[in-house]
């Protein structure tokens, strides 16, 4: 998703609000789901506050991870902070992530 920052580091107001309306709609905690057809777990922890939403992911039985934080701080709007990956990728996978409708398992 080449394009999607700005000089500012800031994403296109679009794909802000779709990007924050899958990722609001992620359940707090661990859930099992698939991306790509391939099976992964994600948990997801917010803030008491709501000015910060971390993600971590990983594929299970696989290697490939997503995480970063999302700040929504005041006057300067959300601010979206990749783990060592690109803004594009943290984007795609929000986006393309399919949470199981399952009950997920409790992890250690």
């Amino acid at each position: 998703m080449p394009g999607t920052m700005n000089g500012g580091g800031k994403i296109p107001p679009s794909i802000q609000a779709t990007f924050e309306d899958a990722l609001a709609k992620l359940p707090d905690g661990y859930v099992d789901g698939h991306f790509g057809n391939r099976p992964w777990g994600v948990t997801v922890k917010r803030s008491q506050d709501g000015k910060r939403t971390w993600l971590y992911g990983e594929e299970l039985g696989g290697t490939d991870i997503v995480s970063f934080n999302l700040y929504r701080l005041a006057g300067s709007g959300p601010t979206l902070k990749p783990c060592e990956m690109s803004t594009a990728k943290v984007i795609e996978f929000v986006l393309g992530f399919e949470p199981s409708t399952e009950k997920a398992a409790s992890r250690p």
